[in-house]
């Protein structure tokens, strides 16, 4: 992009405009179309101090505006809208009632440029593309497809319910952990309270009878004292650490890779995550498959809303298994991602023609493998839990009574 000056005559008065274009003709012609004065000169100058802090300004609004919009009022958006166009009335009309009911700004922006782009003659499914990061490629695949059939009432009320289910899976995950979060934070408030406030009580008292500290107790002392000290440095490294660890998983994808690779490993969490992210994937690809979405690309649209990159590469391999020939359960088995039985029956509807039956099983497995994991979350971390509190509890009392015990000592023994 180049900018251009020019100088111009409006009411008898010489005027200076600059306008951004590839080539001076069309920068001209750009000038012409606004039909403010007399074209005198024009001349290429460098891009100028107001549109880098324009352009400054939309690179920091981009990057701060989340990557998706939020799915609840998304979802009921979408619900409105199939209402309506089930009930007869035309897209124009019913994107104009989400745009005066949505009350999430960001919704309201998206749909007011989708609706100008519709009255423009562009399709719906055109128009989202551009927004294909917020709204997610599944939106464009089900929408292109309603319009496509002329069944799009059907299609934005099928795409509500696959986010819809992805959205309730969040809130149960959520909901699950909510719990352990308290009950770990309040035992690190509870654990540093009393090495700030309780423990130096005890110290001065222990200098007094110059009583040699036993190693709990010296712990103690030593954690007490890092935190006075080092308490913003350990606060400030701390941040700096999530904040680089941040910046590499999105800017470096061997990291990223590496990283979400290690994740499925983890104690709990790993099992959450596979299980959400291969259930959401089977449950997308039954849906879209039996919409009569293509194979491949309902593969490669369900494989797009997987967030985990480790997961997403080794199931793009069943993609890159169809391209070259392969049939679909040979191509699922390569992923090595999934048991014996689910390749059996992917197997079992591939042969008898009843795959979207045998996928709607597979994705009720999933489904209730998630939940009843979910549902016992707080279960399962509880012996974790519990250990910490013995520890911290433990700690405590040898680092305190163990010194009294000595003091006790020394001063009976006088």
């Amino acid at each position: 992009m180049k900018y251009f000056e020019i100088e111009y005559i409006s009411a008898g008065e010489r005027y200076k405009i600059v306008v951004s274009s590839a080539h001076k003709v069309e920068a001209v012609k750009d000038f012409k179309t606004k039909s403010i004065g007399v074209l005198v000169g024009i001349n290429e100058v460098d891009e100028p101090f107001e549109y880098k802090i324009e352009a400054l300004k939309a690179k920091i609004k981009d990057y701060a505006r989340p990557k998706r919009i939020s799915l609840e009022p998304y979802i009921a958006c979408l619900e409105q809208i199939a209402i309506m166009l089930n009930a007869g009335l035309p897209i124009n009309i019913c994107l104009e009632d989400v745009i005066k009911t949505a009350e999430n700004k960001r919704i309201k922006e998206i749909f007011s440029v989708i609706l100008k782009d519709v009255e423009s003659g562009a399709s719906m499914s055109k128009s989202m593309e551009q927004f294909s990061d917020e709204l997610g490629k599944i939106s464009i695949a089900m929408v292109d497809l309603g319009e496509k059939t002329g069944s799009l009432d059907e299609s934005i009320k099928k795409l509500a319910d696959i986010l819809q289910e992805v959205f309730n899976n969040r809130l149960k995950l959520k909901k699950a952990t909510r719990y352990p979060i308290v009950v770990i934070f309040a035992m690190i408030i509870a654990f540093s309270l009393v090495i700030t406030l309780v423990i130096p009580q005890f110290q001065e008292m222990f200098k007094e009878y110059h009583t040699e500290l036993p190693f709990p107790t010296l712990v103690l002392l030593w954690i007490e004292n890092a935190i006075k000290q080092y308490a913003h440095f350990i606060l400030a490294g701390a941040f700096a650490l999530s904040i680089g660890l941040s910046i590499a998983y999105k800017k470096n994808m061997n990291f990223k890779m590496l990283f979400d690779r290690y994740m499925l490993k983890v104690y709990i969490v790993g099992k959450v995550i596979y299980l959400s992210m291969i259930g959401r994937f089977i449950y997308v690809f039954d849906k879209l498959t039996t919409s009569g979405i293509p194979l491949v690309d309902a593969l490669k649209t369900s494989i797009d809303i997987v967030d985990n990159v480790y997961l997403k590469e080794r199931l793009q391999s069943i993609v890159r298994g169809i391209e070259e020939g392969k049939n679909l359960t040979d191509s699922f088995r390569d992923t090595e991602q999934f048991e014996s039985m689910i390749i059996q029956m992917i197997s079992a509807g591939e042969t008898s023609g009843s795959l979207n039956n045998m996928l709607d099983k597979i994705s009720t497995i999933f489904r209730n493998r998630y939940t009843y994991l979910v549902e016992n979350v707080s279960t399962m971390i509880e012996p974790l839990l519990i250990a910490g509190i013995a520890g911290f509890v433990l700690l405590l009392a040898l680092g305190i009574f163990l010194p009294m015990w000595s003091i006790a000592e020394a001063v009976g023994g006088v």
